[in-house]
């Protein structure tokens, strides 16, 4: 989940890096720091805290130099603290390291050391790294990385210098995201994208075992045995400007606000003449045909899209759905077969959970289809076919038009797959179509009646917060919900909990009597989905039986619904009338607003919220 940065060429490093950094501080804030070579010295600067940090402490005293390596910190071993950020170095300050991943052997390897003669200043795993290439080096840095990396149990992604081969960076990666950017007369090294489009655009994304050794004029790669390897790079065709936030205060607002002009793209892109199309899908129809089953894996925000999906997938396609979550996936002996179709959810492509779920399907013969946001990451290479949700950069920790996104592919994806196995009838497929075809406009709509800065969400936020200081900080949220919704319901629980640290939880509202009901006093707070549905009435009957027990509401509700107001709620949001199908690509957008209006008021940090990074790379 590490940021990490690296550039050769002929500007001053590190202010390279710096900025570099800047676009990658969503990966970890802990800490962070630099090291840049100046005629045979190594110069190494970093602090604990935000890169802000670190970059008031060198404004005034600028590290020269054209080679360098950097890294934003999000914690695993060792607490945030100026020892433990990095990059790390060797006894002698000649060669520094920086790191993403985790190095599972590394006490072993420590202990090993330290038995040798060498000296460790932090608790961090990555500090074996730096001392492994110390011993190794006989002048080829590229040679000493190679060997060290052979000792290495776990995950990584590094980027290495040293001080007397100035103008040379060696990277190698197993199992965490590593690329190269391609310039005129100079070349950088990044965890992701962003890091390098202020500069370039052509990238070539490095595969597992891969070692790369990077100057100003040459990128080589070899595999860790040493032959050499060829990869073609790739163009990037977003720029810059989609990750900046574009007048917004934060990267989530921004996020939330583009999530209709998201899925009119998808729906421009993937619909035509009333068929769906995946152009880059390289699974065959015969494979859609045979499977007998479905297993949808992801984390956190993306398996709440998977839960969306396996309702929609039922319905529609007839064919049974389960959905795990990664790390159980992986963990125990899933019934999955070559008749399997598994479903791999990410946004980022690289979470190390799902990453190994890929792994573990395809061993067992199943076929692989995998939802993702990144062109070019590593769940999107392994699986054998992938969906693009093609949303953009998505900068703020807290997933919103990621989220939308993946819904409206799973929509499409049964499209698709009712087609092939014709479980609705042409006439009820374009009608479903035809239905989902309006949802970008009427989200749109949606968003449109927040765009003001102050709005009813924002009301709500501030009595919320009077309240909870009034009750001594002891309130909370209950979110409930029923069929296609219960997902939001549990989005909207992790939204809150993420970005203001309220606790929140989220409940089928119809397990309500079966334990959460005993909660409910004048205390919390409920959210109930109750829009137009066919479970409309039991909504109803759940929202008396809060009232009844004091309960503070916050309905959401289907435009021009009458009957909510019999029911003396306290605060109602309407959404635009819409199919229930297709609901919860409008019901969360209010979900996802009340959250971030809540840690406004609260005043938390909504982008970087504590303890949490975008890409979760490491277990």
């Amino acid at each position: 989940m590490c940021g990490i940065a690296g550039y050769v060429g002929d500007k001053d490093a590190q202010g390279v890096l710096l900025k570099s950094l800047s676009r990658m501080e969503y990966r970890g804030y802990d800490s962070a720091g630099i090291a840049v070579i100046e005629d045979r010295r190594m110069f190494v600067a970093k602090k604990k805290g935000k890169l802000k940090v670190l970059a008031d402490e060198l404004c005034p005293n600028q590290i020269k130099g054209t080679t360098g390596i950097g890294h934003s910190r999000w914690a695993t071993h060792g607490v945030p603290s100026d020892a433990n950020a990095h990059p790390h170095c060797d006894c002698k300050g000649k060669i520094a390291v920086v790191h993403n991943g985790i190095i599972e052997n590394y006490l072993e390897l420590k202990s090993s050391l330290k038995r040798e003669g060498h000296k460790f200043i932090s608790e961090t795993d990555t500090e074996v790294i730096a001392h492994l290439i110390e011993k190794f080096y006989s002048g080829d840095i590229t040679e000493a990385v190679r060997k060290a990396i052979k000792l290495l149990h776990g995950s990584y992604a590094i980027a290495v210098i040293h001080k007397d081969e100035q103008g040379k960076i060696v990277g190698a990666r197993l199992d965490s995201p590593l690329i190269v950017g391609l310039g005129k007369g100079e070349n950088f090294i990044a965890s992701d994208v962003p890091a390098i489009l202020d500069y370039t655009h052509k990238v070539i994304y490095l595969d597992n075992n891969d070692v790369v050794t990077i100057t100003k004029d040459s990128v080589a790669i070899q595999n860790i045995t040493g032959r050499i390897i060829h990869r073609k790079p790739s163009v990037i065709k977003w720029n810059i400007s989609q990750a900046e936030k574009c007048g917004y205060k934060h990267f989530m607002l921004k996020e939330i606000f583009e999530q209709g002009d998201v899925v009119e793209k998808i729906i421009d892109e993937r619909i035509r003449d009333g068929r769906v199309e995946f152009d880059e899908l390289k699974i065959k129809e015969s494979d859609f045909r045979r499977i007998k089953n479905i297993t949808i894996v992801a984390c956190g925000t993306a398996y709440h899209a998977g839960l969306t999906g396996k309702y929609v997938i039922e319905e529609h396609a007839k064919i049974p759905c389960t959905v795990d979550t990664s790390s159980e996936f992986r963990y125990r002996n899933p019934v999955v077969t070559k008749d399997t179709l598994v479903i791999i959810v990410s946004q980022s492509g690289e979470t190390a959970d799902s990453l190994a779920a890929l792994r573990e399907a395809k061993r067992r013969g199943c076929v692989v289809l995998a939802i993702c946001n990144v062109l070019g990451s590593s769940i999107a290479r392994e699986a054998n076919g992938v969906i693009y949700t093609h949303a953009g950069p998505e900068i703020a920790v807290a997933s919103t038009k990621a989220y939308t996104a993946q819904l409206a592919i799973f929509y499409l994806v049964t499209f698709y797959i009712a087609r092939i196995r014709k479980t609705v009838s042409p006439s009820g497929l374009k009608a479903l179509i035809r239905e989902f075809k309006k949802c970008a406009a009427l989200m749109n709509e949606l968003l449109g009646e927040y765009r003001s800065g102050y709005n009813m969400l924002a009301a709500y936020a501030q009595e919320f917060k009077k309240y909870y200081h009034l009750k001594h900080n002891k309130s909370y949220f209950l979110y409930l919900a029923r069929n296609v919704n219960y997902p939001n319901a549990l989005e909207g629980a992790l939204k809150l909990k993420e970005i203001s640290y309220i606790s929140a939880e989220g409940y089928p509202a119809g397990e309500m009597k079966h334990g959460p009901i005993a909660l409910i006093d004048e205390n919390p707070w409920v959210v109930c989905i109750a829009v137009k549905s066919k479970t409309y009435d039991k909504m109803l009957s759940n929202i008396q039986e809060i009232k009844a027990r004091g309960g503070i509401m916050i309905v959401i509700v289907t435009e021009g619904d009458k009957e909510i107001m019999h029911h003396n709620v306290n605060y109602v949001i309407e959404i635009p009338s819409v199919e229930e199908l297709f609901s919860p690509l409008l019901v969360v957008i209010p979900l996802q607003l009340l959250a971030y209006y809540v840690a406004l008021e609260f005043g938390y940090d909504i982008d970087q919220p504590r303890n949490l990074a975008k890409s979760v790379t490491v277990e």
